[in-house]
């Protein structure tokens, strides 16, 4: 499964391969409240198929209205607003003070789609310049710092690499954990050497490699884009590929487990001559609690971790489960504590 923006991209090089004109849709700019953040996109054809969002849905009924009565009709890109004046706030569905500035990019062979979607698949980070007063593209790759702008009559968006994560076990937990996080654009691994829970995975999108886990993280080179979660309750599987993990630069290494079972996996860990700041980055008991009782929830739990993680947010705003109050009995605390 693919992320909404890289959908957009290869449905747009879909209808460019069958002769079909269409645009692309990118969020430049937000004041205020906004549906969505900058960088989104959206992809619209030339009978008014969509693909891709850039707000709650009247933006995209607006721009689905114009093509259908002019059609693909620009020559270059143009930058519009929506939600400048308070009637248009209310008609274009935006929160209360919202705007939000776009740019629309008419679509060529030309405009180097197939390209940026060859060296995304490379694992490149990439940088898109588009000449506003020509439509002309390069693609570069990008460097420390780079934003989605306009500047100097240049639009400069930025595409992939895409987050990674690396699963330890291939149990149930670990399906569900898989599908979530594929939906949001990872790229995930699944890890687990033993070939009774291998047996019948058969998740599209999602790599299954039987190494052993500490050797994949090795492997795998962990950058600030990645993460590892470790699900199998198995020390002897969980606990190097932790410790690698947390010697990177992972931004999220979680463990499943209870607070006594994680008090004992940093015990361990501590024999690996780990650091008291490396054994703190270790979430665990892993998620955020919203009293998961069920692996498709448990899920959602750690994601909602992760992606907080990664967006930021300050860790006095989230309740992990490690701080969560633990019924006496219950499903979750049967599968957590396992």
């Amino acid at each position: 499964m693919d992320s909404i923006d890289l959908d957009v991209l290869k449905t747009c090089d879909a209808w460019l391969a069958a002769g079909r004109r269409c645009q692309l849709v990118t969020v430049i700019k937000t004041w205020g409240s906004s549906p969505r953040p900058i960088g989104a996109t959206l992809g619209v054809c030339e009978d008014g198929s969509v693909v891709g969002s850039v707000s709650g849905g009247c933006i995209e009924d607006d721009l689905i209205a114009r093509v259908r009565a002019g059609g693909v009709a620009l020559a270059r890109p143009e930058i519009v607003s929506y939600g400048i004046s308070a009637d248009e706030a209310h008609r274009f569905g935006l929160p209360c003070g919202g705007t939000i500035e776009l740019a629309i990019e008419p679509l060529t062979q030309d405009s180097r789609i197939r390209e940026l979607l060859d060296r995304l698949a490379a694992g490149e980070l990439v940088e898109r310049r588009v000449a506003l007063s020509t439509g002309a593209v390069a693609l570069n790759r990008a460097g420390a710092g780079a934003l989605v702008q306009v500047e100097d009559g240049v639009l400069t968006t930025l595409h992939g690499p895409r987050w990674r994560l690396f699963i330890i076990g291939a149990g149930p937990l670990s399906r569900f954990l898989a599908q979530v996080a594929s939906g949001m654009d990872y790229r995930v691994v699944v890890c687990d050497p033993r070939e009774e829970y291998r047996s019948g995975w058969n998740l599209e999108g999602v790599e299954l490699v039987h190494a052993m886990p500490d050797d994949l993280v090795i492997e795998a080179r962990l950058d600030a884009r990645s993460a590892v979660v470790a699900l199998t309750h198995d020390p002897k599987l969980d606990d190097l590929a932790l410790m690698e993990a947390l010697k990177s630069d992972a931004f999220y290494v979680g463990a499943i487990g209870s607070r006594l079972n994680n008090e004992k996996r940093r015990e361990r860990l501590k024999l690996f001559d780990l650091g008291e700041a490396q054994l703190a980055r270790l979430h665990g008991p892993i998620g955020i609690y919203i009293g998961s009782k069920t692996p498709a929830e448990i899920a959602i739990s750690i994601m909602a971790e992760m992606t907080a993680v990664k967006n930021g947010v300050p860790a006095n705003l989230l309740v992990p489960h490690a701080a969560a109050p633990q019924p006496a009995t219950s499903e979750a605390c049967s599968i957590l504590a396992a």
